[in-house]
């Protein structure tokens, strides 16, 4: 994988990508799942893209202190997965539809909690003005994407969980980056994120 990926680049690997199975990490899923979408938002940077990325407030009931990307629950109002992707995004972190560049949707991941989510990646312009939702959002920080797509910094591990029933040992996907774990859905919707791009780099040769 290149160093380097320019918008246009990602722009026709994602084209030309098929969709993949992503990995399903969590065990046991409920019949009935919540749909959900989340923003995996692209930042053009001049020295690079990165990944924003935020942290989740402690208090929260699902999820509580991880990091995660911008998103929630898709709710009536929302047309599409699109349009909650969007709206939870300019909720949580304040970041507005006019700079954001929807460039593909990649498989949805289903979660151990009940969520069906919907990864939206759009490409966003720069400057942020962010401003977050202290309730959800304790903090936000972006990571190089060469670093997130690089195989050479993931990590599978396990962890033994509480559940009905009695403990259950779980296998994930991990990515640590300076202070902050990285793990779960949201490592697992990059691993997807990888492999779409890699298919679509093929492809596109």
């Amino acid at each position: 994988m290149p160093e380097s990926l320019s918008a246009e680049t990602l722009k026709q690997w994602l084209g030309h990508a098929h969709s993949f199975v992503a990995d399903e990490d969590e065990q046991d899923l409920p019949a009935e799942m919540t749909p959900a979408a989340v923003l995996v938002p692209l930042v053009l940077r001049e020295s690079g893209v990165t990944v924003l990325l935020t942290q989740r407030t402690a208090h929260l009931h699902n999820h509580a202190g991880q990091i995660s990307f911008p998103g929630g629950r898709i709710d009536p109002e929302d047309t599409d997965h699109f349009a909650a992707a969007l709206r939870e995004a300019e909720e949580e972190v304040g970041l507005v539809a006019t700079q954001i560049d929807i460039i593909a949707t990649l498989p949805s991941y289903r979660t151990g909690t009940g969520f069906r989510i919907a990864p939206v990646v759009g490409l966003v312009m720069p400057p942020l003005n962010l401003k977050l939702d202290d309730f959800e959002v304790a903090d936000v920080f972006e990571v190089p994407l060469p670093f997130l797509l690089d195989e050479a910094n993931w990590q599978r591990e396990k962890r033994e969980l509480e559940c009905e029933g009695g403990k259950v040992v779980r296998e994930f996907w991990a990515m640590p980056w300076r202070d902050h774990y990285i793990w779960g859905a949201t490592a697992a919707m990059l691993v997807s994120f990888k492999r779409c791009l890699d298919h679509g780099r093929a492809r596109s040769s």
